[in-house]
């Protein structure tokens, strides 16, 4: 097994994760099996209960493990599956410690970061390599591992450690360290300033780490000046060091490494230059070309209520790029507040309410993402009946959905105090009920998560009153109990899933659900689905005859893979 570590040093927020993803699909380019690990170092279990706001989206796998939005990256540069144990943190170690040492493993010695925090490390590390992730028998060729945080936060210390150990212990040619490091330009002399990157480096070999490739953020490619230095005070031969300039997207970035020959310097440092084949890129760069070329837009309205930080929303705007990719049509995203299309709102900041109703009003299709709390639920539900009476294309995702149910029982069915029982546990007329998996008073890993089978049916006898209306429950869960999908007749297209099929979108696969909501607001829906060469039981508006979009997506099969929250 060859390993690859993905450092980060001077600031955070320097693109380690989009750097480690590149480094994968660059390897799997090759010929290479490839893995991903991402280790954060905070106490948290796993992601799952904390805040969009403070540390972007939560991400969930197929095995119902919430994650860092990292492993998102992953999965969409790789087209792998990963697991809970992809994601490696201090919760999660000292945990697994803690319980041996209850059981009485240790056999009454004294419980110490070093060894048994960094040798548990370790372990997790070797064992979760070796699991693939590609659907193919045997372990993979190369883990790519990614060290959250900045070099020399205190928290990251014990995973520093165990991987200076870690890298003595499978020896060289075996684990290649790429540092990436931020080399500023000062505007007032526009100089590239190395001593920033030459201190990070200094405090990485102190700690036991050494770097064989620096990987240098900086607004332009670095000069050659530059690159000498960096070398000689670095001790990277300058072969090894690679600008990531700013890009237009990033999709531009594997090919950036690719271009400056990462790649070819990280098989020469794990001794897989005979193993593997000429990276072949084409279709990557096919599609990133494409992408810098569309001019025609398509304007969506995201009505949500983390609308200060889109890395909240970071999968379900990758889903609506590779939908609008696919359409040929340039993404625009208008972010609408929800809780400003409130009435509320329109008696505190009238400019703020008209604003928000203005972009809202404008785009050519809505979406309604998933979230939690009653905030901005009530602008949520306006925007749904905005979109369900003027026949815009609209998509709602988890509490979007159970949201669209509500606003057809209050509009069209009369039931006035129709609510979810999350937001009124006493009221009349639940369309939403709390499932029994859930908790009401523990928050982690309580929700129906992972990847689980939808069977389309259509007529459910249990909700004929809301289905006569106009309203189809088309998708149910395995049980027949859960509602999972639901469609409004005689609409462009007006969808609601209570999975999220966002976190199974890949560039060149979109998901099927949000590929028909770009195509219905680009007035193509009907030329997608024709060149999908399976009309012959999907509608106008993508479900019909108890066949959902979803069939054109997933291999063919004739279910929704529902990977998500289920809430």
């Amino acid at each position: 097994m060859k390993y690859v570590l993905v450092t980060g040093g001077v600031v955070s927020g320097l693109g380690k994760g989009v750097t480690a993803s590149s480094i994968g699909l660059l390897l799997q380019a090759c010929g290479l099996r490839v893995t991903s690990i991402k280790i954060d170092p905070y106490l948290n279990t796993d992601a799952g209960t904390m805040s969009p706001f403070e540390h972007g989206e939560v991400f969930v796998l197929d095995d119902g493990g919430e994650v860092d939005l990292d492993l998102g990256n992953y999965e969409r540069f790789l087209d792998s599956t990963l697991t809970r144990d992809n994601n490696l943190t201090t919760g999660k170690i000292y945990q697994s410690v803690i319980d041996k040492e209850r059981k009485g493993d240790y056999l009454g010695r004294t419980v110490q970061v070093v060894p048994h925090i960094t040798d548990a490390i370790q372990e997790w590390i070797e064992r979760v390599a070796n699991v693939p992730v590609d659907g193919k028998e045997g372990p993979p060729d190369v883990c790519v591992i990614e060290l959250g945080g900045t070099i020399g936060d205190i928290e990251s210390m014990p995973f520093i450690e165990a991987l200076g150990q870690f890298s003595y212990k499978v020896g060289p040619g075996n684990f290649c360290l790429v540092h990436v490091s931020l080399v500023p330009v000062l505007s007032v002399v526009g100089e590239q300033k190395t001593k920033p990157t030459q201190h990070s480096v200094r405090e990485l070999r102190s700690l036991g780490l050494t770097p064989n490739i620096l990987a240098c953020r900086s607004t332009k490619a670095l000069e050659d000046n530059v690159k000498t230095k960096l070398s000689q005070f670095c001790h990277v031969p300058e072969e090894n060091i690679v600008t990531l300039y700013d890009v237009p997207n990033i999709w531009h970035v594997p090919l950036l490494l690719r271009d400056q020959k990462a790649h070819g310097a990280i098989l020469k440092e794990l001794n897989l230059l005979g193993k593997a084949v000429e990276a072949d890129v084409t279709e990557w760069t096919e599609r990133t070309k494409i992408y810098d070329s569309l001019q025609d837009p398509v304007r969506i309205a995201m009505v949500g209520k983390y609308t200060g930080l889109t890395d909240s929303y970071l999968s379900v705007l990758k889903a609506l790029l590779h939908a609008s990719v696919a359409c040929h049509k340039k993404l625009v995203v208008e972010w609408v507040a929800a809780s400003d299309l409130e009435e509320i709102t329109a008696h505190e900041a009238p400019d703020v309410h008209k604003a928000a109703w203005d972009l809202l009003k404008g785009a050519d299709g809505i979406l309604v993402p998933g979230g939690f709390g009653d905030r901005g639920v009530q602008g949520k539900i306006l925007a749904t009946k905005y979109a369900r009476e003027n026949q815009v294309p609209f998509l709602g995702i988890c509490l979007g959905m159970q949201l669209a149910v509500v606003e057809f029982a209050r509009s069209i069915l009369g039931y006035k105090d129709a609510n979810s029982t999350e937001f009124e546990p006493k009221t009349s007329s639940p369309c939403v009920i709390f499932m029994p998996e859930g908790s009401t008073t523990h928050m982690g890993g309580t929700m129906r998560l992972g990847s689980r089978r939808t069977h389309f049916q259509v007529n459910p006898d249990m909700i004929s009153e809301i289905e006569n209306a106009g309203l189809s429950f088309v998708g149910k869960d395995g049980t027949g109990r859960r509602m999972e999908i639901v469609e409004l007749q005689n609409h462009p297209y007006f969808v609601g899933a209570q999975f999220h099929p966002e976190f199974k979108s890949r560039p060149g696969k979109p998901s099927a659900l949000f590929l028909g909501l770009i195509a219905a607001a680009s007035g193509c829906l009907d030329a997608v689905l024709q060149a999908s060469g399976k009309m012959n039981n999907v509608s106008i508006n993508g479900v019909a005859n108890g066949t959902a979009m979803g069939k054109v997506y997933q291999n063919g099969n004739v279910y929704s893979n529902g990977n998500g929250l289920h809430h």
